[in-house]
């Protein structure tokens, strides 16, 4: 994800194909040692297409990938709602006492 996120980097700053001693100076100049396997597999993948265009097609195949959970939620609120009441003021308590840092012998403001 580095050398991808340096190449990025380096096509913002104006540089159409960025090399690989571009990216290794990316990376140095914030600490990082470049891998010169993952390095070199990254520029041989992106050799010759535009990111931008790489970008536009991974979007819309990331469109069509189902997220899951988002029926769910209204199903479980119904059910909280309905059978949750009766328990919210035991919820409460133990929710305080877990809260409490008295037993811990420290306060935040100590």
């Amino acid at each position: 994800m580095k050398h991808l996120a340096a190449y990025l980097l380096l096509g913002l700053a104006g540089k159409a194909e960025p090399s690989a001693a571009d990216i290794k100076k990316v990376l140095s100049a914030v600490g990082i040692e470049a891998d010169a396997d993952r390095l070199s597999t990254l520029i041989s993948e992106l050799k010759g297409k535009d990111i931008n265009e790489l970008i536009a097609e991974g979007s819309s195949k990331l469109a069509s990938v189902p997220s899951g959970g988002a029926g769910a939620a209204p199903a479980a609120g119904g059910a909280a709602a309905a059978g949750g009441a009766a328990d919210a003021p035991a919820a409460e308590k133990e929710e305080e006492k877990e809260e409490s840092d008295e037993d811990m012998g420290f306060g935040l403001f100590d």
